[in-house]
């Protein structure tokens, strides 16, 4: 059985790292470098810098911040944000990600997925959806968002999913917009749906607030990976305990 993956995220601003609720109200949760440090000690599986105004201000992620974060760690690195063309792209992975990020350029232009999944491999691609419930039930289905959560792209987020893998995407991070932030747990529902959906990785994001909330989207929610940001970022739950509670659980984890 494969083992499940514990993902911390960085949403970061002007060069420092900031967290929200629901992609509003954000504030400042620390330097990413020495956040990736702590965090290359603790024991997380991955990391993934996200630059949240990069789209809105169309331009490339910070690549001082990618080589930052990326000289602290030995494990994999993702970078999104920005990333609107091949050289966007290219200019990421010289800086030190192993993996990237495509939102809001995936959709207007879905053949940039073939494209650098051709260039580095579909392991490297992921293509992350904002999506948020339809009419506020899981019966209405799953909408998503793009430019930082900011315009609804009139697209259903297990359709777009499907289409994003056929295209060559390697992995899905897909962010509850109604849970981020919150801390009430991970949008089980939306997450199966997903997975349940694709034949690639999906990563669970949005609504992390406790041990039991990794338990029940790896179990409920079907998802490979869980990513969390403001629980790790101070310090509110430590990446070994987790694990060690996962362990208990049944859910394979690597310690």
């Amino acid at each position: 059985m494969l083992t499940k993956r514990i993902i911390a995220c960085m949403d970061v601003r002007d060069g420092q790292v900031v967290k929200g609720v629901q992609f509003q109200q954000l504030r400042h949760a620390g330097d990413p470098a020495e956040l990736a440090r702590r965090y290359n000690v603790e024991g997380i599986d991955e990391i993934v810098v996200l630059d949240v105004t990069a789209t809105l201000e169309t331009r490339r992620a910070l690549r001082n911040t990618i080589s930052a974060v990326a000289k602290e760690i030995f494990l994999p690195l993702t970078v999104g944000g920005g990333i609107r063309a091949e050289d966007d792209a290219a200019a990421a992975v010289d800086a030190g990600a192993d993996k990237v990020s495509l939102n809001t350029a995936a959709l207007s232009n879905p053949g940039l997925i073939t494209t650098l999944a051709n260039r580095y491999g579909s392991q490297a691609v992921i293509v992350a959806i904002d999506a948020k419930r339809r009419g506020g039930t899981s019966d209405s289905g799953f909408g998503v968002f793009v430019r930082s959560g900011t315009a609804d792209a009139a697209r259903d987020a297990v359709e777009w999913a499907r289409e994003a893998e056929s295209r060559g995407a390697g992995e899905i991070l897909l962010t509850s917009m109604d849970r981020d932030g919150t801390r009430a747990g991970f949008d089980c529902d939306l997450t199966a749906a997903v997975s349940d959906a694709v034949n690639i990785p999906v990563i669970a994001s949005g609504g992390a607030g406790g041990l039991e909330h990794f338990a029940d989207v790896f179990t409920r929610g079907h998802a490979d990976a869980a990513l969390a940001a403001s629980i790790f970022h101070y310090a509110d739950t430590g990446v070994a305990d987790l694990k060690r509670y996962l362990r208990t659980q049944g859910i394979p984890i690597r310690l």
